[in-house]
């Protein structure tokens, strides 16, 4: 995704867009819409990529219901009646298996929910390309699909079940017979399946990654049990064992990266797994801290700094060779020590890219700066224009979206006053004592 734009949700009531880089971090005050914007992306993610209906309720974004979700402008505004979103493709030569001119590619895709019943249910779909003038919508309210082109805009029925909470939604190629809609010429008919096709990819269901602001707690022994993923990283453990016992090359390659992250941050330098018996038997996951040429002694997961087990589930979701290519992580930093949490804004750095995009939350200056200084010091491969930085500020009943950049020299872009306002008070009464009554 490279932009996004939301209008009447939560508390985003005029129109509101953001742009999204291979490394974007959302900063601003507590309740500022933060964990909304992620969910607004999961929810998009759902529509466009995994042709589903998505859940509002679902782990780690649970936002409630219609009411809860579509914003209340006050007074006689009254709540929104429905809310809008959509988003920018973030790269304009997706391969579909159809050769089709730039112009026509797939660029954008928009959402409107509306209430059925209590919960918040898309009503219509609609993808264009870049130009905006080759178009297919579906409005599954009125069972009606559309489809536009420079030369025209025709209507036509699609007899589709409506959509309830968590179903699936047909892809769009899917929705429309070309050859059943009169009075377009062949040249229309190729354009617009190149377009429909175009959105048939996103049927693969890229996966998706979002993560909980607070991880599974750590356990002195634990037992197999099945591998599945969880906001928490419940499963890590599970994971790195089954590693262990499957592979001496795939667990060489998976536990040297976390050790080598463990180092920079200071945390670890050796993550071993200790089997209790057999594979199927429980087992330990155990650290070791060296002290020079010494080995200090391994010790449980348990028994160490409780920012090792809050942040090992985030560091392997981002190293295992099958990571997502979208993560969404809600405060990565919590539990870490200043320096841990400036690694870890390094980490980010090294493996941001369009094909792996991290869209984090985060309440750290010292993982902002690292970010910062590493972009200007070309520490890892992110140039100035790979990273962006959303500032949530507090209106009256809304909040407005910034989306800044950062120079070669690290410098923040199009800052507005109050961001890192009150960091700068805090720095002039450090330094200048006010006399009283002055």
């Amino acid at each position: 995704m490279k932009r996004i734009w939301l209008e009447n949700y939560r508390c985003f009531r005029e129109r509101q867009e953001a742009r999204l880089a291979p490394l974007t971090l959302l900063v601003g005050d507590n309740s500022t819409g933060k964990t909304s914007f992620l969910a607004m992306i999961r929810a998009l993610w759902d529509v466009a990529y995994r042709n589903r209906v998505p859940n509002f309720k679902e782990e780690p974004y649970d936002l409630g219901s219609f009411d809860e979700i579509a914003h209340f402008r006050g007074g006689r505004g009254g709540r929104a009646t429905s809310f809008k979103c959509g988003f920018e493709v973030a790269r304009s030569d997706i391969d579909t298996g159809i050769r089709t001119k730039k112009a026509n590619r797939a660029n954008n895709w928009s959402v409107e929910f509306a209430k059925r019943g209590t919960a918040p249910l898309p009503v219509r779909r609609r993808l264009a390309n870049k130009k905006g003038d080759l178009w297919a919508e579906h409005r599954s309210d009125e069972s009606e699909g559309a489809f536009g082109s420079p030369r025209g805009d025709w209507e036509f029925d699609v007899p589709v079940r409506p959509a309830i909470e968590g179903d699936e939604l047909l892809p769009m190629f899917m929705l429309f017979r070309l050859q059943d809609i009169p009075n377009m010429t062949d040249q229309d008919h190729k354009a617009l399946r190149q377009l429909v096709h175009s959105a048939g990819v996103f049927s693969f269901s890229p996966p998706l990654y979002a993560g909980a602001p607070v991880r599974s707690k750590p356990h002195r022994t634990y037992d197999p049990a099945r591998v599945a993923r969880d906001p928490e990283g419940d499963y890590i453990p599970m994971f790195l064992a089954n590693q262990y016992f499957e592979g001496k090359k795939r667990w060489d390659h998976l536990v040297g990266a976390l050790q080598c992250f463990g180092k920079e941050a200071g945390l670890f330098d050796e993550i071993s797994v200790k089997p209790l018996g057999k594979q199927s038997d429980p087992f330990q996951l155990q650290i070791r801290r060296f002290d020079g040429l010494a080995k200090g002694p391994q010790r449980n997961l348990i028994d160490v700094g409780y920012g090792v087990s809050q942040v090992l589930p985030i560091v392997t979701e981002l190293l295992r060779g099958d990571a997502p290519s979208m993560f969404l992580l809600q405060q990565p930093e919590v539990h870490l020590h200043p320096s841990a949490q400036a690694a870890l804004g390094s980490l980010f750095c090294r493996i941001a890219t369009w094909d792996r995009q991290l869209i984090i939350e985060t309440h750290s200056d010292h993982l902002l700066d690292r970010v910062r200084t590493d972009v200007r010091d070309g520490t890892g491969s992110l140039k100035p224009e790979d990273v962006s930085i959303l500032y949530f500020e507090r209106g009256h009943l809304d909040v407005r979206l910034h989306s800044l950049r950062v120079d070669h020299e690290g410098n923040v872009l199009g800052a507005p006053r109050s961001y890192g306002q009150f960091f700068m008070d805090e720095v002039k009464r450090s330094l200048w004592k006010q006399t009283p009554g002055k």
